[in-house]
């Protein structure tokens, strides 16, 4: 693969810290986003030849002025990973909307926010790979992750639009759909509602110690993740999505398989409206 130019958002850890540090071990530029003074410190400590930009991807209106600061610095964007996000846990009935809104937020409206920051730009130049982080929570759904699961199925239905439209111009869309990896998405980075409800405990409270328990180890490999990601990216033919980790094409083939027996059993009734 030829040298790139990465933008990626939330840099300093996780996916974003591993796909950074793959990439610039590969010889590409990297430009990474943080949200704070001592990330951008830290991250430049951790990569030293990694470009970090403070960006806080809530900060709506001001993603533009950074993404054209960022340009003018470093040159044209290749390359967006839109990684940005964390992960909401919490019974559905207790967790208040506040904390919903604050999840598509993140997770939704700041992705999309940063993905129309370089969509004018991929467009006038023809060229441009945009990389969506959602989830197999984008594709399947658990227990007391309402918020975070919805969230990753809207940006993967926005992903899947945005793909169509910018496909003409030369514009590569994928969504990558990671399974159960060892970042700290179930720790430090994950908000968890408590509980309030005694009726949900034999439901809900095995499923939050589980995850709890196996946070940090997980099947799924970050640097394998960074590996992969790369390969994606050299695609000449890349996919709408890509599912990362066996746990996720498990899943995923599962809901599959579930999907098109609920078609069958109903389709009697389905076809039964059409005038």
């Amino acid at each position: 693969m030829s040298h790139k130019t990465f933008f990626i958002t939330g840099a300093n850890s996780g996916f974003g810290l591993a796909i950074a540090t793959a990439a610039v071990e590969a010889g590409h530029t990297v430009i990474g986003t943080v949200r704070s003074d001592a990330a951008r410190d830290g991250l430049a400590k951790t990569l030293p030849m990694l470009r970090p930009v403070l960006c806080d991807v809530t900060e709506f209106d001001a993603i533009p002025d950074v993404v054209q600061q960022a340009e003018d610095q470093y040159g044209p964007v290749d390359v967006l990973i839109n990684n940005a996000g964390y992960g909401h846990e919490g019974v559905l009935e207790e967790s208040p909307l506040e904390e919903m809104r604050r999840q598509f937020d993140v997770n939704v409206f700041g992705a999309v926010a940063v993905a129309k920051a370089f969509l004018p730009r991929f467009r006038k130049r023809r060229s441009g790979f945009i990389i969506n982080v959602t989830s197999m929570g984008g594709m399947i759904t658990m227990p007391g992750i309402a918020y975070y699961c919805g969230s990753k199925f809207a940006l993967q239905g926005i992903s899947e639009v945005m793909r169509s439209e910018m496909a003409p111009f030369g514009v590569h869309v994928t969504t990558l759909c990671p399974g159960s990896f060892r970042t700290d998405w179930a720790g430090r980075s994950m908000v968890r509602t408590k509980r309030s409800i005694a009726d949900y405990d034999s439901l809900f409270d095995p499923i939050r110690e589980a995850r709890q328990a196996s946070s940090g180890k997980q099947l799924g490999d970050p640097q394998k993740l960074a590996a992969a990601v790369l390969a994606l990216i050299g695609s000449d033919d890349p996919p709408p999505q890509l599912l990362l980790g066996s746990d996720a094409l498990r899943h995923v083939t599962a809901r599959i398989a579930r999907l098109q027996h609920e078609l069958d059993a109903w389709k009697a009734l389905t076809v039964s409206t059409d005038g």
